[in-house]
């Protein structure tokens, strides 16, 4: 995106909006798009947080990845962003073919040396349409898998708030964060998804003027606890919540999941089985 046009976009936000002092505005970023220069205009234009997608500290992995930029490219840009101490946070993926415990360790290695103060580490996952999918790569196990996750939670130097985000407590992102708690979001632009809540009654918004339809109390209870649970936080008990919870189920399965106040969260063995309870758990 050119510069220019971000700027427009901010300032029609503000203009629409009124904008936290705060505020935290993020730009996602690809190695070998943006380099020291264009960091700085965004920065001017408003870009106080920087997602850099690295996927792999390996040029062989990138290269099997279909990435265009190297390990070295990745370091320089995230190196950028640190000495314009603004935030930064890195993405990674584990699970290729071929990937072992001790892999997945070296990666968390060297995402200790960089000192990111946030990451995402996300497992690959294979569709059958897509060319990795017409491949017939040799992936690692589900129970390899769990083993690997385990292993990141053992050596990256940043704790888990959400199944594959890692961050200081100062660090985490505040726009999934907020949706993951089952705040309000607008979408804006074509394919952007929002939710939004007014007159006591939720939407379901998308960019563009494509949909604004309104979308029933469970429908989005059931978002907020599909999205809360993920957190290491857990989902909010909210009255619409509560209302569709089997608490019968909850009550029986201590290992997998446990009420804290005014949240229900997921243990550790809850989490390896996530999409398996979040099954069991509504009425």
């Amino acid at each position: 995106m050119p510069t220019g046009i971000f700027a427009k976009i901010i300032a029609k936000i503000s203009q629409c909006f009124h904008i936290c002092p705060d505020c935290e505005i993020t730009l996602e970023s690809n190695p070998g798009t943006l380099d020291a220069a264009r960091l700085d205009r965004f920065i001017a234009a408003g870009v106080n947080r920087l997602s850099v997608g690295v996927q792999s500290l390996d040029d062989g992995e990138l290269e099997f990845l279909g990435r265009r930029h190297t390990a070295d490219e990745a370091l320089r840009l995230i190196n950028a962003a640190q000495a314009r101490n603004i935030k930064l946070s890195a993405d990674f993926i584990y699970g290729l073919p071929g990937h072992t415990t001790e892999t997945v360790a070296k990666l968390c290695r060297g995402i200790n040396q960089i000192g990111l103060g946030h990451c995402s580490l996300y497992e690959l996952t294979i569709e059958p349409a897509t060319p990795f999918g017409k491949m017939n790569l040799a992936m690692p196990s589900n129970s390899d898998m769990a083993d690997m996750y385990a292993t990141i939670g053992e050596c990256l130097h940043l704790p888990r708030y959400e199944v594959s985000n890692y961050a200081t407590a100062d660090s985490q992102c505040r726009h999934n964060a907020n949706i993951w708690d089952g705040m309000p979001y607008i979408g804006i632009g074509r394919g952007a998804a929002g939710r939004i809540y007014t007159d006591g009654r939720w939407f379901e918004q998308m960019g563009d003027n494509a949909l604004f339809a309104p979308i029933s109390d469970d429908a989005r209870a059931t978002e907020k606890i599909i999205t809360g649970m993920r957190t290491m936080r857990g989902v909010k008990i909210t009255p619409d919540v509560e209302r569709i919870i089997d608490w019968g189920w909850v009550g029986n399965n201590p290992l997998l999941i446990q009420k804290h106040g005014d949240r229900l969260c997921a243990t550790g063995h809850g989490i390896l089985t996530l999409e398996h309870m979040l099954l069991q758990l509504t009425k």
